[in-house]
This record gives C-alpha cells, sequence and structure tokens, in this order.
C-alpha cells in the first residue's frame, strides 16, 4: 500500500499582492530577483532554498484557492533568520528603505534571541530574527536546535 502521509515540507509559498508591479518593486528592492520563468504582469517565482516563493494577484488568488478575500491579515507571518543582531538591524532598515512599515521594531525577545517585524506593501508580515539557538549554515538554512 502507498504511503498517503504528507511529507513535512513545503514546496511553494504564494502571496497575494493588490499591485503585482508594487509587490515585484519591493522584493527587488531587498535585492531578490524573479525567476525567468515568471510572467510579466501576471506572476513572479523567486527561488529559495528548496522551495519557491511567489507573487500573484491577491484576487486572483483567492479565487484559485477557494476562500473569501476580506482584505484583512490572512494569519500568517513568514520569517527570516540572519546570523547576527547586527544583521536583523542591516535587513529591517533595507525593508523600510524599500517601502516596508516596521510593525515591531528590533529588540530583544522572551525566547532569548532578537527580532524584529516589517510587513510588505500588501501587509504580509516578515519577521527578521536571530535566533543563538539554532544554527545557520553557510547556505543560511535553518537547523531547530
Amino acid at each position: 500500500m502507498p504511503d498517503v502521509g504528507m511529507a513535512q515540507r513545503v514546496s511553494l509559498i504564494t502571496l497575494g499582492a493588490a499591485d503585482l508591479e508594487r509587490a515585484l518593486a519591493f522584493y527587488r528592492a531587498l535585492g531578490w530577483s524573479p525567476h525567468e520563468q515568471s510572467i510579466d504582469g501576471v506572476v513572479a517565482f523567486f527561488q529559495l532554498d528548496g522551495f519557491v516563493l511567489a507573487l500573484w494577484g491577491r484576487a486572483e488568488l483567492a479565487e484559485d484557492s477557494g476562500v473569501d478575500d476580506p482584505g484583512g491579515w490572512g494569519g500568517v507571518t513568514l520569517a527570516h533568520n540572519v546570523s547576527s543582531v547586527s544583521a536583523v538591524d542591516a535587513l529591517l532598515a533595507a525593508a523600510a528603505d524599500a517601502g516596508a512599515r516596521i510593525s515591531r521594531p528590533a529588540g530583544p525577545t522572551t525566547w532569548g534571541g532578537y527580532s524584529g517585524v516589517f510587513v510588505d506593501p500588501d501587509g504580509h508580515p516578515w519577521e527578521v530574527a536571530h535566533n543563538p539557538g539554532w544554527r545557520l549554515d553557510a547556505a543560511g538554512r535553518v537547523s531547530i536546535g
């Protein structure tokens, strides 16, 4: 009998964008480059380490997913771990310069790390964190413990 369990991984995260060109400009300003298989004006793909992040029209994403979009926060925060406190501060500053809103300034956390949160132009929150209890390899991949 075949294994029907779901593997413990994420292959693709798609962020709904009210204005795809504005969203694309924001992520480009952070230094990200869209993949050549992106479709101008329709969808932007970013090859990440082992998975893909996509930007797609918010209305199209809601329709494709079969959900109603009340236009508010979707209950998800993305995170980007970095190797130092100074890297948290630098990335939050770069995000603000690119047009993000800093929703939680960087500072010490209750879990012993240091983090802050920026919100992209479409309202997607990103935590930027340094967690001394997690390992980052040379490629920036995180391991718990």
